[in-house]
């Protein structure tokens, strides 16, 4: 039986924040002592995650037990009172939860769901933050060297003048399209022992080559 009547059930349900939760901030804080940088409530994803990391192409959505139908928690209990409308209220989150992790994965992200119990004491956060930042290590960027090389032409004779090695980030072929992306190139000259800037370009290099057709 429900502790409150219906009244009242709906006026402390209305009080419960639906954005920038304790558990929310206290996740977010902790991720960016370690050196992670997010977007939060990135409304041009599906679901609007409450946390973006880019860099690792994750999202994290930390769903309050209650709302989000958490299984066989006890913080998930729903009331008696009205129980049609929370019935049908919290099934339609959990389905639409499903559609946007499905969305999401579809496109490449990678989706970590957080529940609120698993948050709701400080002394859970570094568990919590340990195995989400082996999560995003995982998910890290590979990065690659390039090769850029430098020639010149005398006299209709090409020869290579100078070699160098960059880092490039090597994205993953099964979850992101290849992008083309643009290297300031600069030509230096060392003449009596002074370095000057004789010429500056840009070059395209593609930073993913999928070497499957999947």
């Amino acid at each position: 039986m429900d502790i409150w009547d219906k009244e009242k059930r709906s006026e402390v349900m209305s009080k419960v924040r639906s954005k920038n939760t304790k558990p929310e901030i206290r996740l977010r804080k902790a991720l960016f002592a370690r050196g992670f940088r997010y977007r939060a409530n990135d409304k041009k994803l599906p679901g609007k995650p409450d946390i973006v990391l880019p860099k690792y192409k994750t999202v994290i959505f930390l769903h309050g037990c209650f709302w989000h139908g958490h299984k066989d928690c006890k913080y998930a209990e729903r009331p008696k009172t009205n129980a049609e409308f929370w019935n049908d209220k919290i099934n339609s989150n959990a389905e639409r939860d499903e559609t946007n992790v499905r969305k999401l994965t579809e496109a490449g992200w990678n989706v970590v769901i957080v529940w609120g119990c698993e948050i709701r004491n400080k002394r859970d956060v570094v568990s919590l933050t340990d195995s989400i930042e082996a999560n995003l290590r995982a998910h890290a960027p590979e990065t690659e060297k390039l090769a850029v090389r430098f020639y010149e032409e005398i006299e209709n004779e090409v020869t290579l003048v100078a070699e160098n090695l960059v880092d490039s980030v090597k994205t993953n072929p099964r979850t992101h399209a290849p992008k083309t992306k643009k290297l300031a190139v600069k030509f230096y000259e060392e003449i009596e022992n002074e370095v000057t800037l004789v010429a500056e370009n840009m070059v395209e290099y593609k930073t993913n080559k999928n070497k499957r057709n999947e």
